[in-house]
């Protein structure tokens, strides 16, 4: 019997050493299945926080964008308001120059009358030279392609001397101030 006990020891130590690598290559195996598992919950993590980081630096290139943009476009607003700051008083002023202009052109004759338009012509000299110094300069109409862009036109002439669409006359003057047109010319225009 102790030889059969020796022998079912045996038998129990070699099923317990069988037991305990088969227990070893499964723990090994387990481990290996969580490693993988962390390798893949590693490697998806890592391409989500990727993908969040591409994201967040598109955002910022956009802020960057829009920053730049808004820059300029306030320089820009900024240059124009200062280039273009007088032209609501240029403009409410240009009805006095028509004004100078018709009294010019309507003056008394006489000596009384020559004095009185001598000092008119020179107040109007001067009032003409202060807008011109703010960069106003009359257009240049008659004779010139009627353009909708400079030109309003009040109505349409027979001419035989002028081709079509050709400004005949100038009613009222047109003013730029700087590149900017002020006030467009009212013309007639040749059909």
């Amino acid at each position: 019997m102790k030889e059969e006990q020796v022998q079912d020891s045996g038998v129990n130590e070699e099923i317990i050493e069988e037991n305990a690598i088969n227990e070893e290559s499964a723990a090994e195996q387990a481990e290996a299945a969580v490693n993988n598992d962390n390798e893949t919950a590693g490697a998806g993590e890592i391409k989500r926080l990727q993908e969040l980081a591409d994201e967040y630096q598109a955002r910022v290139l956009r802020v960057q964008a829009d920053y730049d943009n808004f820059r300029r476009r306030t320089l820009k607003e900024k240059e124009d308001l200062a280039q273009y700051a007088t032209s609501k008083l240029v403009t409410e002023l240009l009805p006095v120059l028509d004004n100078f202009e018709r009294a010019l052109a309507t003056a008394p004759g006489g000596e009384e009358g020559d004095a009185f338009t001598k000092g008119v012509n020179m107040i109007f000299r001067q009032l003409e030279g202060a807008l011109k110094s703010e960069g106003l300069t009359p257009m240049e109409t008659v004779g010139q392609p009627f353009n909708p862009e400079f030109h309003q036109a009040i109505m349409q002439v027979e001419s035989d001397e002028h081709e079509e669409g050709i400004v005949t006359e100038e009613v009222q003057k047109g003013y730029m101030l700087k590149s900017k047109v002020l006030r467009p010319a009212m013309v007639k225009v040749s059909m």
